[in-house]
């Protein structure tokens, strides 16, 4: 089976053993962080409330296409996590319904910033800034300096030595566009990956699968977000990473309930329930995930990338938001970047 597409159905002994006898209904929840996180908090509210999850783990741009050709017939009733720009695009075209959870007054301001500008339909779980990540060992033994500003990647230095997600079907891909048009204007960004392409050894389908391809050696750098660098270090790679000079766009993971959610309660009761501050610890513990969390009395992880010591651009959330800018900026790369020959 898919290990992305994995269910909880399929860990039924594991879980058997935390529901009350008294049946409290089912949750079916789509997640977009990693495995270990979507498990562990799968496990946990199922523990704490005895209702019976089914999981989905997938990207946060495969989801948004499911819960596009879902919209008719709904399956999912919780989007927990992938970046923000799709939660927008999806609470734009009336995918998603406006929630206001008691545990609102608990959450940094761009969490709640993400939940305004989406008329109460999606919000901050958690935050991360875009980077380079690189294998110390890989780029040593080529002799290879790692890059510190957007400019650098284009050095022939590291030609077929840069790895990044397809904008696609990855959320992460899609800010690092966004991220490049808000830096350098349109036209000019778009250039610039045209001549970043020669360096690219391949497009991903998933966002943090450039960075697990820099801990196993296979790339020497990722375009991917820092925190995830760190986790690979953390688990003994030989992974460090840099923050561009110039600046850098970063995501606000976020959270949705799905319009014509069939569990209706149960969803909002997750929704609540993700929002506090142990749930919030649950990435880390479970899979030593280091975004920064939303709920403000949630510790930052040992380690984890402070984004307030990283040069950040304005992210505009409200346009790169939006279901035609994302659609019609991804149409543009799919032109003009991914049909050039490899």
């Amino acid at each position: 089976m898919d290990r992305r597409l994995l269910t909880l159905a399929a860990l039924g002994a594991t879980l058997a053993w935390s529901a009350p006898s008294a049946a409290q209904g089912q949750l079916n929840l789509y997640c977009s962080v990693q495995i270990e996180w979507c498990q562990a908090i799968a496990t946990n509210f199922q523990r704490d409330t005895g209702i019976r999850v089914n999981m989905t783990q997938r990207g946060s741009g495969e989801t948004l296409a499911a819960i596009r050709a879902e919209a008719q017939n709904p399956r999912g009733d919780v989007w927990f996590g992938g970046t923000g720009d799709p939660h927008l695009a999806a609470a734009e075209e009336n995918l998603t319904q406006a929630y206001e959870s008691p545990n609102n007054g608990q959450l940094q301001t761009w969490a709640l910033t993400q939940w305004r500008q989406s008329n109460q339909r999606a919000i901050g779980v958690y935050a991360g800034a875009v980077g380079f990540g690189f294998n110390t060992e890989l780029l040593a033994r080529k002799n290879i300096a790692p890059p510190t500003c957007w400019a650098d990647l284009l050095d022939p230095r590291f030609r077929g030595e840069i790895q990044v997600a397809n904008p696609n079907s990855s959320g992460t891909a899609y800010v690092i566009i966004a991220t490049l048009v808000q830096l350098m204007g349109e036209d000019q960004a778009f250039a610039y990956m045209r001549r970043l392409h020669p360096n690219v050894n391949s497009y991903a389908r998933s966002g943090t699968g450039p960075i697990k391809a820099v801990a196993r050696g296979e790339t020497g750098v990722s375009l991917s977000f820092v925190h995830d660098a760190v986790t690979e270090r953390n688990a003994g790679f030989p992974v460090a990473y840099n923050t561009p000079c110039e600046g850098t766009g970063y995501e606000i993971g976020s959270m949705s309930i799905l319009r014509g959610a069939r569990n209706l309660t149960q969803a909002r009761r997750f929704y609540d329930w993700a929002l506090t501050e142990p749930a919030q610890r649950l990435g880390f513990e479970a899979g030593g995930q280091l975004q920064t969390p939303s709920n403000r009395n949630a510790p930052l992880p040992q380690g984890a990338p402070d984004l307030s010591q990283i040069r950040l651009i304005e992210y505009d959330f409200a346009k790169y938001g939006r279901a035609a800018e994302r659609r019609r900026l991804i149409e543009r790369w799919d032109r003009e970047v991914g049909a050039l020959p490899r």
